[in-house]
């Protein structure tokens, strides 16, 4: 699993039911919830 920092929680946890997705300027990012409050994480890939 891959880990991002949630910022609600302050700490880095494992993404839960991540998507891997691009933004507007072609970097790839993986994205998820917080398995502790739900919250959105992202974490930056770079890019391919």
């Amino acid at each position: 699993m891959t880990t991002g920092y949630c910022v609600k929680c302050k700490e880095t946890v494992e993404i839960k039911d991540g998507v891997e997705s691009k933004t507007s300027r072609g970097t790839t990012i993986l994205k998820g919830k917080c398995p502790k409050c739900g919250t959105t994480v992202c974490r930056m890939m770079g890019k391919k």
